[in-house]
């Protein structure tokens, strides 16, 4: 694609908060505009003051100075020696305090899920914030609303992002996300084999897949209560595998009262080529999220031939786009998720007993809907936007 040649500085989290997915976000964005020529640098907060903290109590708060006092004084001297094509790119609306830096420079901001948002404005019943994360979310807030260009990573989101700007955006496009590796169909008993070694698990008859961190929106809960309902009605056994962070205590607990326990595994630190083998070997992908922003695992799973279930829910109903297999949002009382999990059980049994020509049938349509999510598709469509933004000198 021929294209005028940008200098793009992007803003990324630092490494020291372990994110998974934004990470691999900057990734796609970096590594995609070097490989189309562009100028691309990537700036960050680096440990400084976090390393002497004694407890994560501490080093979090010390991890905000980093963030929030010494990056800032570097991003001004920083900012001084760049050439006027210079166009600053926000990985994330979270990144909202650094925006007012270059407010008054070419800049855009990518947004991804603003259910933090939400939750701060006790919108969110389900996930309660505390004064503290009120009012840093409200920094964050009234840090992107300096912002007047923006790329949503689904329609859901921008209709979301709208509620909280001041005025009408200048830009506002949704571009969805790139798959940001080699998800794609491969030998199935191969990566059964290849996942089961890394786990020290015999997984060669198939295993209930889940991908996904500890954020209350993931309902890593609500997968192992599908697994515990479908064991028990229907008297199957296969593992659940539950693929990301370092479980947490309530979820901890909720294995630990299952009676299946001794089959949900927690595998973390899953390299990329495994966690492809994972989605490969899988019987199917379970995704029962309450939210998200747009649901990365959704499209990985479906274009390495995973049968998925996910929720009925926008946007994971726009992700998957009349494919896979849909249950209803996980209610919040108790009895009432007794049901929903014997409802999703069925549903869950009913995918693992589809014939060969139904299941042929299913996958086939789930490949050519994540066709609509080819990384290089996505980075033609952000590139066309950030030279808008450039031409029109918009900020």
């Amino acid at each position: 694609m021929n294209s005028v040649k940008m200098n793009v500085i992007i803003f990324a989290h630092p490494n020291f908060l372990g994110h998974q997915s934004m990470p691999r976000f900057a990734k796609m964005l970096t590594e995609g505009f070097k490989e189309r020529g562009h100028c691309v640098e990537v700036w960050a907060p680096k440990e400084k003051m976090r390393k002497f903290g004694k407890s994560s109590f501490i080093r979090k708060w010390l991890g905000y100075i980093d963030q929030y006092i010494y990056f800032p004084i570097e991003v001004k001297n920083k900012i001084k020696d760049l050439p006027e094509n210079s166009l600053f790119v926000f990985t994330d609306h979270a990144l909202g305090p650094w925006v007012p830096l270059v407010s008054n420079k070419p800049n855009i901001i990518h947004c991804h899920d603003f259910l933090a948002q939400f939750s701060a404005l006790g919108k969110i019943k389900e996930n309660k914030t505390g004064w503290p994360g009120r009012q840093y979310q409200k920094y964050i807030r009234n840090g992107f609303k300096h912002g007047r260009n923006f790329i949503s990573v689904s329609k859901k989101t921008r209709e979301d992002l709208h509620q909280f700007l001041r005025q009408e955006p200048n830009i506002s496009e949704v571009v969805y996300n790139g798959l940001n590796g080699d998800f794609q169909i491969g030998d199935k008993n191969v990566a059964r084999k290849q996942l089961g070694s890394f786990a020290n698990l015999d997984l060669n008859n198939g295993y209930i897949l889940h991908v996904g961190g500890n954020q209350w929106y993931k309902n890593r809960k609500g997968v192992i209560k599908i697994y515990n309902s479908w064991r028990e009605k229907f008297q199957k056994k296969l593992p659940l595998i539950l693929i990301g962070e370092t479980p947490d205590l309530d979820l901890i607990n909720e294995s630990k009262i299952s009676r299946f326990q001794d089959s949900i595994f927690f595998l973390e630190k899953v390299p990329d080529d495994l966690l492809i083998d994972a989605y490969v070997g899988a019987s199917v992908f379970l995704f029962p999220s309450l939210a998200e922003g747009f649901g990365w695992p959704i499209a990985e799973a479906m274009a390495c031939g995973c049968p998925v279930i996910t929720t009925n829910e926008a946007p994971m109903t726009e992700v998957a786009n009349g494919e896979g297999k849909l249950i209803e949002k996980m209610p919040p009382s108790s009895e009432a998720i007794l049901a929903w999990s014997g409802t999703a059980a069925k549903t869950l049994q009913d995918l693992l007993l589809m014939d060969k020509n139904e299941m042929k049938k299913l996958i086939t349509g789930e490949i050519e809907n994540v066709k609509r999510f080819q990384r290089d598709k996505a980075l033609d469509k952000i590139e066309k936007i950030y030279q808008k933004v450039l031409e029109n000198k918009t900020n």
